[in-house]
C-alpha cells in the first residue's frame, strides 16, 4: 500500500491543486477584475456560481464513460481541457463571456473529483480509504495555501505586457492544468492487473482483498446503474453534500472580499491571510481522516466537523473586529475540510463497480449545485442589504442541516 500511495496520490494530489486552482481563483481575481468590468457583487456572484451548471450537467456521463474507457485518458482529456479554458478567462471583457466561461470550464472539469474518488475506491481497501482520501484531498485546503500567495502576486503584474494583474492570474495559473494533463497519460495505471510497478505477489494480494470487500459489500450490486442512481440512500447523501458544499464554497469566492473588509489589506496581504486559512483546513483534514481510519467510525467524524462550520459562519457573521472574522473563516476550513473525506468514504463503500461511478457522480454533480446557490446567496444579499450578514447566517444554518442529515446514515453502514 506504500508503493501504490507513492505511486498514485501525488499526480492526483498536484492535479486537483490546480483543478481547484483554476475553479477559485476567481474570488483573488474579483478583487481587480470586478472594478475593471464593472461587475456588481450580484453580477459576480451568478457567474462565479454558473461554473457549477456546467459542471452539474456533464458529470453523471463524464463519470460514467471515465468507467468505460478507463481513468487514464479520460482524466486527461478533462484536465487539458479544463486548463485550456483557464488560461481563456483572461479573455474575459463583460458579464456575459464571464457567464459563458465559467460555464464552460465547469462542464470541462466534470468528472474529474468524483472520478478520482472512484480511481482511489479501485486501489485502496476500505481500511486505507479515509486515509487516502484526506491524503489526495489536502489538495483543496493547500490550493487556497498555495493559491492565496500566488494569486496576490500575479495580481501585482498589472499592467505588464498590457496584461491586467487578473489576466495574469488566470493565464498562469491555467497552464499546469494542461501539463499535468499530458503527464497524467504516462504515468496513471488503470488497474492493479496492469501495474507493473507492484510484484505479481504484490498485485494478487491487493486483487483478491479488493475482490473479498466487493463480494460483501451492502448495498447496490455491481451491474446495477440504475438502481445507484434511483436510491434513496445516494439521493439523501447527494441532498446532504449539495448543503455542504453550498456552505463551503460562499467562503471561497468571497472570502478574499471578506477578509479584505475585515482587514482592510492590499492584495498580497489578503492572499497570504486566504493562504494560513487554507493551512488550517489541511491540518483539520488530516487528523480527522487518520482518526477515522483507525477508529473504524464515520458518521460522527462527518458530523461533528459541519457543525464546527456551522460555529464558524455564526462567529464570522457576528463579528465586528477584523480578526474574529478571520477566526470564523479558520473554523469554516477546519470543519469542512475534515468533513470531505470521511463523508466519500461512505458512498464507495455502499457501492461497487459501475454503480459506483454512477452513484459517486450523481451525489457530486448534485452536491455542486450547492456551488451556484451560495455565491449568489453572498452576492445577492450584500446587494440587498450591504452587508454579508444575512448570508453567512445562511450558510451556517446550512452547514448545520448538512450535520445532522449525517446521523441518520449510521443505519445503511451497519
Amino acid at each position: 500500500m506504500r508503493k501504490v500511495s507513492l505511486r498514485v496520490l501525488p499526480l492526483l494530489f498536484v492535479l486537483y491543486i490546480a483543478a481547484f486552482l483554476d475553479r477559485t481563483n476567481v474570488g483573488l481575481a474579483s478583487l481587480h477584475m470586478n472594478r475593471d468590468l464593472g461587475l456588481s457583487a450580484a453580477a459576480y456572484g451568478f457567474g462565479a456560481g454558473v461554473f457549477f451548471i456546467g459542471y452539474g450537467l456533464f458529470e453523471i456521463p463524464s463519470n460514467l464513460f471515465l468507467a468505460r474507457v478507463g481513468a487514464r485518458r479520460w482524466i486527461a482529456r478533462i484536465a487539458i481541457t479544463w486548463g485550456v479554458l483557464a488560461c481563456a478567462m483572461m479573455l474575459v471583457r463583460g458579464a456575459t463571456s464571464f457567464y459563458i466561461l465559467r460555464f464552460l470550464l465547469g462542464a470541462a472539469e466534470a468528472g474529474c473529483f468524483p472520478g478520482i474518488v472512484y480511481y482511489l475506491s479501485q486501489w485502496f481497501p476500505e481500511r486505507q480509504r479515509a486515509s487516502a482520501m484526506s491524503r489526495f484531498m489536502m489538495s483543496i485546503p493547500l490550493s487556497g495555501t498555495i493559491g492565496g500567495p500566488l494569486g496576490g502576486a500575479l495580481l501585482s503584474l498589472d499592467g505588464r505586457f498590457g496584461l491586467a494583474g487578473w489576466q495574469w492570474l488566470f493565464l498562469v495559473e491555467g497552464i499546469p492544468s494542461i501539463l499535468l494533463g499530458i503527464a497524467v497519460l504516462f504515468l496513471l495505471t488503470d488497474r492493479v492487473e496492469e501495474a507493473h510497478w507492484l510484484t505479481e505477489s504484490e498485485r494478487s494480494w491487493l486483487t483478491a482483498r479488493l475482490q473479498s470487500e466487493r463480494a460483501v459489500r451492502i448495498g447496490v450490486s455491481e451491474t446495477s446503474v440504475v438502481r445507484a442512481l434511483t436510491s434513496g440512500v445516494v439521493w439523501w447523501l447527494a441532498v446532504l453534500y449539495l448543503l455542504a458544499i453550498a456552505a463551503e464554497l460562499g467562503p471561497v469566492f468571497f472570502g478574499p472580499a471578506l477578509v479584505a473588509d475585515a482587514l482592510h489589506f492590499g492584495s498580497m496581504g489578503v492572499g497570504w491571510v486566504i493562504g494560513a486559512i487554507g493551512l488550517a483546513g489541511v491540518v483539520g483534514m488530516l487528523l480527522s481522516g487518520a482518526h477515522s481510519d483507525r477508529s473504524g467510525e464515520r458518521i460522527a467524524h462527518a458530523a461533528i466537523p459541519m457543525m464546527l462550520m456551522a460555529v464558524g459562519f455564526v462567529v464570522t457573521a457576528m463579528s465586528h473586529q477584523g480578526a474574529m472574522v478571520v477566526v470564523g473563516l479558520v473554523l469554516v476550513s477546519i470543519g469542512v475540510n475534515a468533513f470531505l473525506p470521511v463523508f466519500w468514504t461512505v458512498p464507495s463503500t455502499l457501492l461497487s463497480g459501475s454503480a459506483a461511478a454512477g452513484g459517486i457522480a450523481l451525489i457530486n454533480s448534485i452536491g455542486n449545485l450547492g456551488g451556484f446557490f451560495a455565491p449568489n446567496i453572498l452576492g445577492f444579499g450584500k446587494v440587498a442589504t450591504g452587508s454579508y450578514t444575512n448570508g453567512l447566517v445562511t450558510l451556517g444554518c446550512l452547514a448545520l442541516l448538512a450535520g445532522l442529515m449525517m446521523i441518520p446514515v449510521r443505519r445503511t453502514l451497519k
